[in-house]
């Protein structure tokens, strides 16, 4: 009697708030063409500070989206993050839960590096400002980084295994590994991802303390990674939320297997340690690889972190070609986070989501902004190239020193692929 076959987790649905498109159509037709949208900062207060380019999203209104009792009691990176779930959701031809035990079989994890820095900001103004009979009581829980888990769940009546990672910018990728081990373990679904608001003064003034911040006034370059011109990061608001189930439950209700997490490892190689992270990245394409069961020359494409310091992206560049071998110098590699900014902990979710695009379509996204490539990459710039793309590589670093990888394969036509 034959066993059955081990869980594996898949992607079903893909839920987008981005600079460049806050639904997934509009997302990838930008990404696909590599439309820039780095802009000058407009957010309330942030006019004034050293930051000078951001990746925005302009023209959401949150009461569009999200039902007035939780508009009150969240954050703006809340709101991303339940906007994109229910996009996710959609995608996936999934809605709320039912009351009774199906409830248990829906879990939720995010990943946060900033949590609602606007909304406490202005409650601690309103508390030095006026007093303390002017905050209110939900202070105590729209910052804080759980904040976007707990109201994904309780707003959809997931009752399953609900997480949330904080392990720096590369906890986005780090979230999606942890679904996928819940539903290996035995979860049917995990509504999954990272959304980030780190636009608000106090938030920006914070961030002016990381030395890889750019504070350049163009936004054609103000983040041009992997060249000579490189001067830091841009960072962005908004994200994604991805919907992983067990592959064959999701076969079972007619569902698209859009992609299955494959692999993913995770290393720690210390705050600002560029050269450093070269060791520690590679270490983890090698951990992610091998739990995917893939070998280096299988990966089709190769997300990139794609930092813009000099030294992170020189180390990169080099983990790459130890990881990779001789197939790291001609693997297309991509960075379309060049084009809306850097996310923190959901840039390699979005990152994510372009990879399950870029293989549904046959097109490596280019890199915008970027053209003098000064790094032995074959980074793709310019427009986008045709390729077949069974398998991609997403990486991603924090600042603190946080490394992960993570191996995704193209959804197969049937079962037994």
């Amino acid at each position: 009697m034959s066993q059955p076959r081990p869980r594996r987790a898949a992607v079903t649905g893909i839920g987008v708030m981005a600079p460049n498109g806050t639904s997934t159509g509009t997302f990838w037709k930008a990404t696909q063409e590599g439309l820039s949208v780095l802009d000058r900062v407009s957010r309330e207060g942030c006019t004034h500070l050293p930051l000078r380019v951001a990746g925005e999203i302009r023209g959401f209104e949150p009461s569009s989206a999200v039902e007035e009792r939780y508009l009150v009691q969240t954050d703006r990176f809340t709101h991303f993050a339940m906007a994109a779930a229910d996009r996710a959701l959609d995608d996936a031809g999934l809605g709320p839960a039912d009351p009774g035990e199906a409830s248990f079989s829906v879990g939720v994890v995010t990943a946060a590096g900033s949590g609602g820095g606007e909304f406490g900001q202005r409650e601690l103004q309103a508390l030095w400002g006026k007093g303390s009979k002017f905050v209110g009581p939900y202070q105590s829980i729209a910052w804080f980084y759980a904040a976007s888990t707990g109201q994904i769940s309780i707003r959809n009546g997931f009752r399953g295994p609900c997480s949330v990672v904080a392990a720096d910018e590369a906890g986005g990728l780090d979230a999606l590994a942890h679904a996928a081990r819940v539903v290996r373990n035995g979860t049917d679904t995990v509504v999954v991802g990272s959304t980030e608001a780190p636009l608000a003064p106090c938030s920006v003034v914070c961030q002016l303390g990381y030395p890889e911040l750019s504070t350049a006034e163009d936004p054609e370059r103000a983040y041009r990674p992997f060249t000579a011109g490189a001067c830091g990061f841009v960072p962005a608001e908004g994200g994604a939320m991805l919907v992983v189930e067990d592959e064959d439950a999701a076969r079972d209700r007619g569902a698209a297997v859009r992609a299955l997490i494959a692999g993913h490892a995770a290393t720690f190689t210390g705050s600002s340690r560029w050269e450093e992270s070269r060791q520690g990245l590679a270490h983890a394409v090698r951990g992610a690889l091998a739990e995917a069961g893939c070998a280096p020359e299988e990966i089709d494409v190769v997300f990139a972190d794609a930092l813009g310091v000099p030294e992170a992206d020189r180390a990169e560049a080099l983990a790459i070609a130890d990881a990779l071998g001789a197939h790291g110098t001609r693997v297309p590699v991509t960075a379309p986070k060049t084009g809306i900014g850097r996310s923190y902990c959901a840039a390699p979710v979005l990152d994510t989501a372009a990879a399950v695009l870029a293989m549904e379509h046959g097109l490596v996204p280019p890199t915008p902004n970027v053209f003098d490539v000064c790094h032995d990459l074959d980074l793709v710039t310019g427009r986008a190239r045709p390729a077949e793309l069974r398998t991609a590589l997403v990486l991603s670093r924090g600042l603190m020193g946080s490394n992960s990888a993570l191996v995704l394969r193209r959804g197969a036509a049937d079962a037994s692929q």
